[in-house]
């Protein structure tokens, strides 16, 4: 493994290429690459018919209920369900002509991606610009809580950003992939004005990134704009029967967020131990800093335990919650 790097620069979870640049079989490795809840959703029985129909206007509404009750989301903004938050990470930068998009990071990857393919004018910020920068980007996107480093952002801040970017005739995009652990950040109680455009994803929280569901939080004509282009049955049948079942359940959501909270302080526990830096994260990640990320990485990789290095951090290191306390100690052996 010569350049650890040169495969797991954009995401975590490739585990195919771990298995190429190792041998090591598939079911040897503890995959830490990804900041996906270890301990999912129990996916409860999926009707037969969900397979072989169409999806019916009155399942979409159902799931488009539960998200709303789920995520808190004020009574005027509509709620767009998408398969996947990739899809509409892609859709937005051709609903708007080119311009400047400034995104906020360093942070996840594929929205400067969307965006400079749709031929726009794709700028780095350190930080948000203010409300009344004259000058600010015609489109800000902010990952919040951030993802690698789990950097928070002001709610209100965020809002009256979004109020001077509808002044000034742009956007404000609040991915909120991470918010589920961390509802209090969330903007959703406060969307439905022009401006803003929140994305959800239960994927994360819910440990079902295969069902490929995402939701956009925004105003009726950014909705209908979305809901337009993707078209009718965007999400599969099995996924809104899924994705309603866990987005009302809100008992399952309450218990997983003490087990992540937990599961996190004993992760931060054997980080410590290692002498480790925790640079940020969020309860379903950590971001350590080192020196030596590069050679932990490849030794970890040895141990058939797979982190997320990063191409433009060469010091950091991101890993998930292992599932159990065996993973935990796997880890915590493995980085002596």
């Amino acid at each position: 493994m010569s350049d650890p790097f040169s495969v797991f620069r954009h995401h975590g979870g490739n585990l195919s290429a771990a298995v190429a640049a190792t041998g090591r079989p598939r079911a040897e490795w503890l995959d830490l690459s990804t900041g996906i809840n270890p301990r999912p959703y129990p996916v409860p029985p999926i009707p037969a018919d969900a397979w072989t129909r169409l999806p019916e206007a009155a399942e979409d509404a159902a799931l488009v209920e539960a998200a709303r009750a789920a995520y808190g989301v004020a009574k005027d903004a509509a709620v767009v369900p998408a398969p996947g938050t990739q899809a509409l990470i892609q859709w937005l930068p051709l609903l708007r002509p080119r311009g400047r998009v400034g995104i906020v990071g360093p942070t996840y990857g594929e929205h400067a991606t969307a965006w400079a393919r749709a031929g726009h004018a794709v700028e780095d910020l350190s930080d948000p610009p203010a409300p009344d920068d004259a000058g600010a980007p015609d489109v800000v996107v902010v990952v919040n809580p951030n993802n690698p480093d789990g950097r928070r952002h002001d709610s209100d801040a965020l809002l009256a950003l979004a109020e001077g970017q509808a002044r000034r005739g742009g956007w404000l995009v609040v991915d909120e992939a991470f918010a589920d652990v961390a509802p209090e950040v969330s903007l959703c109680g406060r969307a439905g004005g022009p401006g803003l455009v929140i994305l959800r994803s239960p994927g994360k929280f819910y440990g079902l990134a295969g069902l490929r569901l995402g939701f956009a939080v925004t105003a009726e004509d950014v909705a209908a704009a979305l809901a337009a282009n993707l078209g009718p049955w965007a999400v599969a049948g099995p996924a809104l029967a899924v994705g309603a079942a866990a987005l009302g359940d809100p008992a399952w959501q309450d218990a997983t967020r003490a087990w992540l909270a937990e599961r996190r302080r004993a992760l931060d526990g054997v980080l410590a131990a290692a002498g480790l830096t925790i640079a940020g994260g969020t309860d379903l990640f950590r971001l350590i800093e080192t020196s030596d990320a590069a050679a932990r990485f490849e030794r970890l990789a040895r141990a058939g335990i797979l982190a997320r290095p990063f191409a433009y951090a060469p010091r950091w290191l991101r890993l998930g919650l292992p599932a159990d306390d065996a993973g935990l100690a796997r880890l915590a052996e493995a980085m002596v």
